[in-house]
């Protein structure tokens, strides 16, 4: 009957937002908070059992959930805008390690055989989950702390999102129910490695050029109360279906949508987002994570001490040091911050757990000891990562990474202006001058691309790596005239910083021009290196503020 699924949704969602608001008071998150209530009412009490009518209606939490997590926590623009640096290549690293050390533990292809029973796919996508990292958790403990505005809170940002990245793409991707090949080849590696590939082309073809246009030229055109929310739900759900009839399983359906909308401006994100999100964390995270508490139980207790101590210690010394190594090996300063700050664990490892469990691939008790291990990571990871960065003096000559992911704006930069950072001073090299006299005279470190700008109007982009390309022997007669491409973008001085930073990532450029919104004038440019000094005079202004205010304390 109706009511007997009615009443145990009910209670789950009333206990489950009252537990939160208790142990928010001692700083404890709201997973935690979901979580116990599971465990209250199921084995705690008896009240509430899993049942086929309650846990479907829990499944649509879960693609709720994982869309959030690719709205928010996948840039793939920025992503792909790292994959030259070396921050993509400690990132890189940090990740094949962690997944060999864990796979030490979840597969006995290494001769230590824990007795989970897994195949290659089950084994490699319980690894992935037990080689992620938050960038949710590690945004909130910088921001919390003061670090996100500084230059080490960016790199910890940079590293972390290029990590998140690539462990949720190899979870995402083998944790279907499309194959059961208990075998490893070549063929097996090299078709994986196509299908993320193609993932990360197709999202970012969809959020840079695709659903952007769309839902902005729908909501113009169409005056239909909640159309985008709408739009966004049922979007949602035909992915999903989209993505199990291609063999895939549906969270990488719901990925994929969030992380296609992640390009979105923040101006039409803030209008149609706020339904979703209460809908998401009014209702179905809440549900989502107190049935993770329903099967919870102490069944782990009768586990092998060896299984035990395997699953917690070699996936945590495969995760810090595989960190470790890429930061140091790619020589980026402050490698053992770095290396905590990717330490960071959030609400996607215990929502995969959940699906791992829901379809067999793990039994009841090695849920548990996980989720009990995920638990630990919340609550001590914080302050961890927060000694770990108080420790730690960044070299005078350290180097940010070069780009600036968008997504670090929406955490870091909310509310900036490109008015903010726009330099209207600044002057610009002409279509005549020759390029020998701009490498000379005109180049700047960390700055790739230059706008030219003839009589007040932008003629268009030279880019350092187009003129390196020319032989020596023609620079000297050669002009920007005949190496410059026609510039395409534009920024409004009222524009939020993060919606520009979002334009030029996607375009692949570092620089763009800002226009007056009437006129059409041009006013000023603002580059990438731009938004990091930026980011660097805030942190600087902050603690002199602080400082000021102690002193008159005194």
């Amino acid at each position: 009957m109706l009511i007997d699924v009615l009443l145990p949704i009910g209670l789950l969602i009333v206990v489950a937002k009252l537990v939160e608001g208790a142990l928010s008071r001692f700083g404890l998150s709201a997973i935690i908070a979901y979580t116990v209530t599971g465990v209250i009412l199921g084995p705690a009490t008896g009240l509430i059992e899993p049942n086929h009518d309650l846990q479907l209606f829990l499944e649509i939490g879960i693609f709720v959930l994982f869309f959030i997590v690719g709205l928010d926590e996948i840039d793939v623009p920025g992503f792909v805008a790292t994959i030259r640096g070396r921050y993509f290549a400690a990132a890189i690293i940090s990740v094949v390690v962690s997944l060999v050390a864990a796979l030490a533990v979840t597969s006995d292809i290494f001769g230590l055989d824990l007795g989970l029973g897994l195949d290659f796919n089950e084994a490699l996508a319980l690894a992935g989950v037990l080689s992620l990292s938050s960038l949710g958790l590690a945004a909130k403990v910088l921001s919390d702390s003061g670090t996100l505005k500084q230059p080490l809170g960016l790199k910890i940002f940079t590293i972390v999102i290029i990590a998140e990245i690539a462990s949720l793409l190899v979870v995402g991707f083998t944790i279907g129910e499309h194959s059961h090949d208990r075998s490893v080849s070549v063929v097996s590696v090299l078709t994986l490695l196509a299908q993320i590939v193609g993932f990360v082309v197709l999202a970012w073809l969809l959020s840079a050029k695709v659903l952007p246009v769309a839902i902005v030229t729908l909501q113009r055109f169409l005056n239909v109360p909640q159309l985008s929310f709408g739009l966004l739900i049922g979007g949602l759900f035909l992915v999903v279906v989209a993505a199990e009839k291609m063999g895939l399983h549906g969270t990488i359906g719901a990925l994929l949508f969030g992380a296609a909308l992640s390009g979105l401006s923040q101006g039409v994100r803030n209008d149609i987002m706020p339904g979703m999100r209460s809908a998401s964390e009014g209702l179905f995270v809440p549900l989502f994570f107190a049935s993770a508490g329903l099967h919870f139980d102490l069944s782990f207790t009768s586990l092998p001490a060896g299984t035990i101590l395997g699953l917690v210690l070699v996936p945590l010394v495969g995760k810090f040091a595989g960190a470790f190594v890429g930061t140091y090996v790619t020589r980026i300063d402050a490698p053992f911050a770095l290396a905590t700050g990717l330490m960071s664990k959030g609400v996607a490892e215990i929502a995969f757990l959940l699906v791992l469990f829901e379809s067999g691939v793990i039994e009841e008790d090695v849920f548990s000891l996980l989720v009990l291990i995920m638990f630990g990571y919340i609550l001590l990871m914080p302050a961890v990562i927060n000694f770990a960065v108080r420790r730690t003096v960044l070299s005078e000559n350290s180097k940010l990474p070069a780009s600036v992911p968008p997504s670090f704006a929406r955490y870091a930069l909310q509310a900036v202006e490109v008015r903010t950072v726009l330099d209207s001073t600044r002057e610009y090299p002409d279509s005549d001058t020759s390029v020998a006299e701009f490498l000379e005279a005109w180049t700047v470190p960390n700055q790739h691309d230059y706008l030219v700008v003839d009589g007040g109007e932008v003629s268009g982009v030279v880019s350092t790596k187009g003129l390196h390309s020319l032989r020596r022997g023609r620079r000297s007669g050669a002009t920007l005239r005949s190496v410059l491409r026609d510039n395409t973008l534009k920024a409004w001085p009222d524009e939020l910083l993060q919606d520009a930073m979002e334009t030029m990532t996607n375009a692949s450029q570092s620089v763009i021009p800002v226009m007056d919104r009437e006129s059409g004038r041009f006013l000023g440019s603002v580059a990438s290196h731009d938004v990091i000094d930026l980011v660097v005079l805030m942190d600087e202004i902050e603690r002199e503020l602080k400082r000021m205010e102690s002193s008159e304390d005194d």
